[in-house]
């Protein structure tokens, strides 16, 4: 990109300055080769710039239209236009030194006349990418197809009650994912961004959830197909657009994986913004996926406490975060998964350089939350107490029970024979509340 049509004003990349940092544009908390828990800053946290919000949205929300007027989304024509914004992410990318990025199909390339047209876009776009990407450090976390956005999708795409609808579908995300492995994506997401439904007078729940399962175990079978070696991630969400979606939350993902069998493949990608929109806190639904073995990555984002919709804002909140890395530390960290900033600036941020704020803010209140999580792992603050809660089952008497080698009656008459009168102990939540206080 060229000095005279440069998007952003800055051409140093951000690097790490120091808490005592005055300059935003400087990392005060990020120093990615610090090693913490083992693993450096970077390694751990394997943040990803999304495409869409950063570079795709213009701006507009229900009440009112385009407010950022970047030059691509004027451009007559739509794959110079792709280019363009391809120049601009890139550039952003060597910016901010992040290690990956995500992208949507119609993120990254235009819609063409028709679905031919529309792959050979996209594809042509990947070309673009393959070259940029062999001179650069990003690399790709994971892509999707957007099969919400145009107005074929409306009631759904893989639970659409046309089938061929569920056809075209299909075509967008075997390109999607063969784009995806061709750039060495590291998984593969589907957002069920409309399947679901308005209203029960004119759905059918048992069709639309058999659909959606076959399709689900398709995008499978053609990752083993084609030699795609990361996790198909689904990104669970309650409503909005729909009233209801299908993958309303962790425990009804979980409940579709183990119905079609597809728990062995499919993981999930958990985003903040729509864990509360369930009704539930992130460390909840991040906990949850652990404990039942499907956990992938993580949308790390925010959304306002007044608001009850998806307001994808920048992840700011350290000590809240600090609880979610403590729940990842405790199960290893992430593997193929990271850190995907799902966020979008505000309609009044109108600077392309509040795009490089916007990212180093959360980047730096990410790594703070994971040096305090680490420093309450490492002291056992908190899972010292939880091993202490349950250490009556991991007793001879409490593997027996959960082991299956006794029976209902053998326990009762245990019981019976012992003449024992357990007491209730205190669950100390103050107190351990006042543990987390101490270290973020």
């Amino acid at each position: 990109m060229s000095a005279s049509s440069r998007f952003f004003a800055i051409d140093t990349p951000v690097r790490y300055a120091g808490p005592e940092a005055e300059t935003p544009r400087a990392f005060r908390w990020y120093d990615k080769d610090r090693v913490v828990a083992g693993r450096r800053l970077e390694d751990h946290l394997r943040f990803a710039v999304c495409y869409w919000h950063s570079f795709g949205w213009v701006g507009d929300d229900p009440f009112g239209g385009e407010t950022f007027l970047r030059p691509w989304h004027h451009r007559a024509d739509p794959m110079a236009a792709a280019k363009e914004k391809a120049e601009v992410a890139f550039e952003l990318f060597r910016l901010l030194d992040v290690p990956f990025f995500t992208f949507h199909d119609a993120d990254v390339a235009p819609e063409g006349a028709g679905l031919a047209e529309s792959v050979a876009n996209l594809n042509a776009i990947a070309d673009l990418f393959e070259r940029k990407m062999a001179d650069a450090k990003v690399r790709l976390l994971w892509g999707t197809a957007n099969l919400f956005g145009h107005r074929r999708y409306m009631a759904g795409a893989a639970t659409n009650p046309d089938p061929d609808v569920f056809a075209y579908a299909a075509g967008q995300v075997r390109a999607a994912l063969e784009v995806t492995h061709r750039l060495g994506g590291q998984n593969y997401v589907m957002w069920g961004g409309r399947e679901g439904y308005d209203t029960l007078l004119n759905t059918d729940l048992k069709r639309e959830l058999d659909q959606l399962g076959r399709f689900v175990s398709l995008v499978v079978e053609h990752k083993h197909k084609i030699g795609f070696k990361g996790p198909i991630l689904i990104e669970p969400k309650p409503k909005e657009p729909t009233k209801h979606q299908y993958d309303f939350d962790v425990a009804t993902c979980y409940g579709f994986l183990e119905r079609y069998d597809l728990t062995k493949d499919v993981k999930l990608n958990i985003e903040q913004n729509h864990a509360t929109l369930a009704g539930h806190t992130f460390l909840h639904e991040i906990a949850l996926a652990r404990a039942l073995g499907v956990f992938g990555s993580l949308d790390i984002n925010r959304g306002d406490e007044l608001l009850g919709w998806d307001t994808d804002q920048f992840a700011m909140n350290a000590p809240e975060l600090a609880l979610v890395f403590h729940e990842l530390l405790r199960g290893g960290g992430f593997t193929t998964g990271g850190l995907n900033f799902d966020a979008k600036i505000r309609r009044q941020s109108l600077d392309p350089e509040d795009l490089i704020y916007a990212h180093v803010g959360s980047m730096d209140a990410c790594a703070r939350a994971l040096i305090a999580a680490a420093e309450l792992f490492e002291n056992g603050a908190l899972t010292n107490p939880l091993a202490e809660r349950y250490a009556g089952w991991d007793g001879p008497e409490g593997r027996a029970i959960l082991d299956g080698r006794r029976t209902l009656a053998e326990i009762a008459d245990r019981a019976l024979a012992s003449g024992f009168d357990p007491q209730p102990r205190s669950g100390r939540q103050e107190y351990l509340e006042g543990v987390v206080n101490r270290f973020v």
